[in-house]
């Protein structure tokens, strides 16, 4: 803790950085330094009442995605 306090100034470019800024107090985690962001604006439910449609082609299968995520290295050749 004594530490962090005389390195707050480079710990906060740290934490700006990306990298995970933990303070720990005697051995023991204290503190999670993560830097200040503005909150969006909240979000109310709603807004889709009604039906909703959907195409009739919907669960039509596409045989070129279908090749392409079969073929990706998602799915590596099993020996």
């Amino acid at each position: 803790m004594h530490e962090a306090k005389s390195q707050l100034s480079r710990l906060g470019k740290l934490a700006w950085d990306g990298e995970e800024v933990v303070i720990t107090k005697d051995g023991v985690p204290w503190l999670h330094l993560t830097p200040y962001r503005e909150r969006l604006k909240e979000l109310k439910p709603g807004g889709l009442e009604g039906p909703i449609r959907m195409s009739t082609e919907f669960d039509d299968e596409d045989e070129e995605i279908i090749d392409a995520i079969e073929k990706s290295k998602i799915f590596p050749d099993e020996d």
